[in-house]
């Protein structure tokens, strides 16, 4: 029988709706601003998937494209490329960009956190 609730969507939903991730972080490195507010969900680690899929190798990754990974049909089908600008904006708005994302973040307000984590994404390869 499968548990009623999945815990680690559980946690990274508590974390998130407490705060704990969400400090403008702009004298923090990107692999910090990564650490505080994705590494609960995501590997950085090429082949580790958790809660969402590795990020390893995401910048210039076509959408829901990891084949040991189950997308939401939202993100398989959305047709994206993830370079440096399509990071910004579904960093700033997970939902607005791709409607149905099983990514229930609610996005990086500052510019300086998604720059940072960016680099740190582009730099992982």
């Amino acid at each position: 029988m499968k548990p009623l609730v999945n815990v680690p969507a559980l946690l990274a939903i508590a974390t998130l709706a407490l705060g704990l991730g969400m400090h403008s972080a702009a004298a923090d490195s990107g692999e910090d601003v990564f650490n505080d507010n994705c590494a609960v969900c995501h590997s950085p680690e090429a082949g580790t998937n958790k809660l969402g899929p590795s990020l390893f190798g995401v910048v210039g990754r076509k959408s829901g494209s990891i084949a040991d990974y189950t997308y939401a049909p939202a993100m398989k089908g959305a047709g994206l490329t993830w370079d440096r600008a399509t990071l910004d904006k579904y960093l700033t708005d997970p939902q607005g960009v791709v409607p149905g994302t099983k990514m229930l973040f609610p996005g990086l307000k500052s510019a300086d956190d998604r720059k940072a984590v960016i680099d740190y994404l582009a730099s992982l390869h």
